[in-house]
């Protein structure tokens, strides 16, 4: 009787791009015909118990993330984040002992980690509870942020979206056939399904000048107040333009964007999936430097403007960083330069220029995985090490 290997893909909803990533891997791998059980694991959920967060908050850890991102709770992260991972060490062995029956139950082929922080608890109580099975991490930013953050130094799997990550890797000490390289991050499959869109009839439809440079502002899924600064600023600048303002599941926020009065032109959306759509809308991007939303504009064509300051997530402050140097967008110490930086990218020469780089990237890592991941699998079945290196995934275009 034939069984499916059952891969688990680990996630958790803080900041919503690990399951983003986790469910787009899953619609591939389905699509392209794998015969594989995935699995997708709320590692929230399996350690709710020892959230030692919500027992002194009353507020689950994924949950209040998120309720900062919200409201640009975000200074002094970079020192907040040690004393996450110090309770994290603190609650380690309980953690452990936790998913070591967690895995015994499940049993799976393979475990596959779309999350920080938490890798060494994973590995440990995986390689006690089914030892020898395969731990791949698959970094959802575009560099590690040392030390415990994304990498820890046992014996598993990475695969990384950037040069740079995959050096971090292997200058971690672990072996070059443990480590691959893809194309950039993992996009939703919607990203590559979405046909020609008449950019001039479209914008008509939702009520926008065809013609208008546009620009998209978008802060992950729960939105950020400081929205509405850049919505204040651009849409009283000399500079005719328009605006689209994915709020997410910011309510608030779009009441109060709707009730702005301002001179230029603004479409107002809530939480939606159909980002590829807006974005094919627009001209450029403005948001933070995360690195699901740096990816999808690059993506889409569109040059992109981020923040760099001390509010910046830690982890985050790499892809605002690599950004200048590609020189595909604008970095900004804040926001509140957003008009002359508008005005600096909307130079014809500037615009161009970037949108000839961008031009040059391609990002298939969505696709690129899966042949990675059934390679380990069939590596750990006949009992050898993966022999393609990871110069062998880097998919049709350079790697980010």
């Amino acid at each position: 009787m034939h069984t499916k290997p059952t891969l688990d893909f680990i996630y958790f909803e803080a900041g919503g791009g690990h399951k983003a990533a986790a469910t787009a891997l899953q619609a591939v791998i389905a699509a392209e015909g794998y015969d594989w059980d995935v699995r997708l694991v709320n590692l929230q959920e399996v350690l709710d118990s020892l959230d030692i967060f919500r027992k002194v908050t009353r507020i689950r850890l994924q949950d209040l993330y998120n309720h900062m991102l919200a409201k640009g709770w975000t200074l002094g992260s970079v020192y907040l984040l040690p004393m996450m991972q110090g309770v994290i060490r603190l609650y380690h062995g309980a953690a452990v002992k936790l998913l070591m029956n967690f895995w015994k139950a499940r049993k799976p082929d393979m475990v596959v980690s779309l999350i920080p922080n938490l890798n060494r608890a994973l590995f440990e109580s995986l390689e006690r509870a089914c030892p020898g099975t395969p731990y791949v991490t698959i970094l959802t930013d575009m560099a590690d942020y040392p030390p415990h953050f994304w990498m820890e130094e046992q014996t598993q799997h990475f695969i990384c979206g950037t040069k740079k990550a995959f050096e971090q890797a292997r200058a971690l000490g672990h072996a070059e056939e443990r480590v691959f390289q893809t194309s950039g991050m993992i996009l939703r499959p919607a990203f590559y399904e979405i046909s020609k869109v008449e950019k001039e009839e479209e914008r008509k439809r939702l009520g926008l000048d065809p013609h208008l440079p546009t620009g998209i502002v978008l802060f992950g899924g729960e939105g950020s107040n400081v929205m509405f600064s850049i919505a204040e600023q651009l849409g009283n600048s000399r500079r005719e333009l328009q605006l689209i303002m994915i709020c997410g599941r910011n309510a608030r926020l779009k009441e109060r964007l709707q009730a702005l009065k301002i001179k230029n032109r603004i479409l107002v959306e809530g939480f939606t999936k159909e980002i590829p759509y807006y974005m094919s809308l627009a001209d450029f991007f403005i948001g933070k430097p995360g690195p699901g939303s740096i990816s999808e504009a690059l993506h889409m064509g569109l040059p992109v403007i981020v923040e760099l300051n001390a509010w910046t997530l830690p982890q985050e402050r790499f892809n605002a960083e690599w950004v200048r140097d590609q020189k595909v967008g604008i970095v900004l110490k804040d926001f509140r330069g957003i008009v002359t930086a508008v005005e600096q990218l909307l130079r014809s020469d500037q615009l161009e220029e970037m949108r000839g780089r961008i031009k040059q990237m391609s990002n298939r890592a969505a696709y690129e995985i899966p042949p990675i991941l059934e390679q380990i699998l069939a590596a750990h079945t006949e009992g050898t090490s993966p022999l393609m290196n990871a110069g062998e995934h880097r998919g049709r275009g350079e790697p980010l």
